[in-house]
């Protein structure tokens, strides 16, 4: 089976420091793939390699079988929206109203407006928040920013969606609220999901393979799921 991701021989320096190196790793598409690692293992610098955020020092990355450093800047942008991303601090667009941020990528993207609300409304009910379509990020909770920010991310229809530390800043039960969120989305579309974090019950509970960050190199193992 093809990997939707795979990475060979990458390595990536910031200076003369190596944050990762020699890192070789295949993720398929459909499941749910853990990276873990203490603070400073390089966990987000190789989410953004994934998307060229960050590019590699030496080695390769593969989106869907095309080695994307040797990419032109159009097919490169065209690639990476079959990749949506989200983070610990949510992002959102302070002056847009919760439809209007999930329409966001779907207007720079050039959809119509029309389409564009009808497929964010949406999403904002498989999310959960139908009702908070006109209200505006600072009234919304921490758990109900990133619900926005998961319904933003995967309105392209991405093929894959990167979790950056998604829960990090959120209490347990909004995690797991979540968490269970984030596996519905994996069950009904189908969306290949990697979640960044440092937190092992993250791991137990939603993924079934993990890799472990320590000491620049890479480990991949399967997960004892909790859940």
């Amino acid at each position: 089976m093809q990997p939707i991701i795979q990475t060979k021989n990458l390595c990536k320096s910031f200076g003369d420091a190596p944050v990762l190196s020699d890192v070789n790793l295949d993720i398929f598409a459909g499941e749910i793939f853990g990276v873990i690692g203490r603070s400073g293992a390089g966990k987000s610098t190789l989410a953004r390699c994934f998307n060229l955020l960050e590019r590699p020092t030496s080695g390769e990355i593969f989106f869907g079988g095309t080695e994307l450093t040797s990419l032109k800047p159009a097919e490169l942008y065209k690639a990476r929206q079959s990749m949506g991303m989200i983070f610990q601090q949510f992002n959102l667009l302070m002056q847009r109203n919760v439809l209007d941020n999930v329409c966001f990528p779907l207007e720079i993207a050039g959809v119509k407006r029309a389409d564009a609300r009808k497929r964010a409304a949406e999403l904002l009910d498989v999310v959960g928040l139908a009702d908070k379509a006109k209200a505006y990020p600072a009234k919304l909770s921490g758990g109900q920013k990133q619900r926005v920010a998961i319904a933003r991310a995967i309105a392209p229809n991405p093929k894959v969606l990167l979790c950056d530390e998604a829960t990090s800043a959120l209490d347990p039960e909004t995690t797991d609220e979540i968490l269970e969120l984030l596996a519905d989305i994996n069950k009904r579309f189908g969306i290949t999901i990697v979640i960044i974090t440092h937190e092992m019950r993250v791991i137990e509970t939603l993924c079934t393979r993990v890799a472990v960050i320590s000491g620049n190199k890479l480990t991949v193992e399967e997960v004892a799921r909790n859940g």
